[in-house]
């Protein structure tokens, strides 16, 4: 057993580490691989990004045009029009309207196991289903970040999810992060990092460990991240990007701040109910409710 065993949050964080320790509540600047940008916060992030004079994007930069698809008036057709002037002048990949939402586009194309990313969209904790860290962030952070300069962030709490069993019949990840939510909240998450290990791990897919990932944003933690296994170098193979693979786990013996433990066998169907994520109740308390509108997809 290698000696201070580490989470592999902690891991990611100390190969991308600029400056700072590691250490929970301590300051830590982080190198960036990737930055995520959707068209509803992307043109405020253009913005400041020229305000700043940087010239030319350092990192991988990704702007979609997945949101605002409808255009329901000009403006709309003029942030479009301003986003694939701006992207392209600065040296960023562009994701034209249609071609799908960001957080399945990006992990489809460009992420890899152990990446750090940035992202203007607060689901951007979805890349977790690799094993990359993924971190919503605000405006100004995000710009300075498509420059190369590190992302600062307090080292936030490590917390084991533990996962055992398998998802019986009618149940799907969705439940998994809604019976988190049922347990802590939307704020349980607030300054942690949720790392998903166990022995139920390997029975989940990898774009059930994204929507996992995904949904740890409605718990208000910074992140959530799985470990990148066969499962994950199988996904990459159908992808035609095997070559992006590498396994990534924490060490034999890694100590965590915190530990929750799920039994998948044990679950349920669950819904949220109106009006918070956290207000969550079996679907058979729900049975019988008049519906009124159906929504599927976006």
């Amino acid at each position: 057993m290698a000696a201070n065993p580490k989470t592999l949050t902690e891991s990611i964080v100390r190969e991308h580490l600029a400056d700072g320790r590691p250490e929970p509540g301590q300051q830590v600047a982080v190198d960036i691989d990737h930055v995520l940008l959707q068209d509803v916060l992307g043109p405020l992030v253009w913005m400041e990004f020229e305000a700043l004079d940087y010239g030319e994007v350092d990192p991988l930069v990704a702007q979609y045009l997945d949101h605002q698809v409808l255009q329901f008036d000009e403006r709309d057709t003029a942030i479009h029009r301003y986003l694939r002037t701006v992207t392209r002048s600065h040296g960023g990949h562009l994701s034209k309207s249609g071609n799908g939402i960001c957080h399945q586009v990006h992990r489809e194309t460009f992420v890899e196991p152990g990446v750090t990313l940035v992202g203007s969209d607060s689901h951007s904790p979805t890349v977790g289903g690799f094993g990359a860290l993924g971190i919503g962030a605000g405006g100004l952070d995000v710009a300075v970040s498509m420059s190369g300069e590190p992302y600062t962030i307090e080292m936030p709490e490590v917390v084991a999810v533990r996962l055992e069993g398998e998802l019986g019949a009618w149940t799907s990840a969705k439940d998994v992060v809604l019976e988190l939510l049922r347990r802590l909240t939307v704020k349980g998450g607030v300054g942690k990092v949720f790392e998903f290990v166990g022995p139920g791990v390997e029975s989940l897919s990898v774009p059930e460990r994204c929507t996992i990932a995904n949904m740890t944003t409605e718990l208000g933690a910074t992140s959530g991240i799985f470990p990148s296994d066969e499962r994950t170098r199988k996904h990459l193979a159908r992808l035609g990007r095997e070559d992006a693979y590498r396994p990534l786990a924490p060490a034999e013996g890694a100590e965590y701040d915190d530990e929750v433990v799920v039994d998948l066998a044990a679950l349920e169907p669950l819904v949220a109910s109106p009006g918070m994520p956290d207000n969550v109740v079996p679907v058979s308390e729900a049975a019988g409710t008049a519906v009124d509108q159906v929504v599927v997809g976006s």
